[in-house]
C-alpha cells in the first residue's frame, strides 16, 4: 500500500515521502496514530495544502525535544530498590521505574521513550539508559540503582 508521510517516521522516511508498505502496518499502526495517510489523489492534494502547517508542527515538536534533550543531560537519575548481598536486586527496574524518577526530577517523559536494549535492570551500580525524545534525538543518561538500607 502507498501512503504519504505526515510526520518523520524512523526507518521510514520523512515528512511528505510516498513509501510503500504493508497493508497492515498502514491501516493497524500509521494510519491510526496519524503518521501517514493513504495516497490517494484527494490525500496527496489535501497533504499539499498542509504541508507548511505540517512542516511547523514538526519544528516545535523537534525544538521541544532539544529542550527536553538539554533538561535530561543535566539529571542525575538515582534509584534506589531491595536488593540481597551480592548485588542483585530483589525484582527490578523497568522502563516505567526510570520515566516516573525523570518526571519527578522535573522533566515530563513517558514509559515508551525509555530504551533498555538488555531488558530491566537487575543489578546494583550505574546503568546507561537511552532516552528516545524524537526520531533524530536519543540521549543517554546514568542511572544509579543503589540498594536500600
Amino acid at each position: 500500500m502507498e501512503v504519504i508521510l505526515l510526520r518523520k517516521v524512523q526507518n521510514l522516511g520523512d515528512l511528505g515521502d510516498k513509501v510503500v508498505v504493508r497493508s497492515g502496518y498502514a491501516r493497524n499502526f500509521l494510519v491510526p496514530q496519524g503518521m501517514a495517510t493513504r495516497a490517494t489523489k484527494e490525500n496527496i492534494a489535501n497533504f499539499e495544502s498542509r504541508k507548511a502547517e505540517l512542516q511547523k508542527q514538526a519544528a516545535e515538536l523537534l525544538k521541544e525535544a532539544e529542550v527536553k534533550q538539554a533538561d535530561i543531560s543535566k539529571l542525575e537519575i538515582t534509584i534506589t530498590r531491595n536488593a540481597g548481598d551480592e548485588g542483585k536486586l530483589f525484582g527490578s527496574v523497568g522502563t516505567s521505574d526510570i520515566a516516573e524518577a525523570i518526571t519527578e526530577a522535573g522533566v515530563a517523559i513517558e514509559k515508551k521513550d525509555i530504551r533498555l536494549p538488555e531488558g530491566a535492570l537487575r543489578t546494583i551500580g550505574e546503568h546507561a539508559v537511552t532516552v528516545h525524545l524524537h526520531t533524530d534525538i536519543n540521549v543517554e543518561i546514568n542511572v544509579n540503582v543503589a540498594a536500600e538500607e
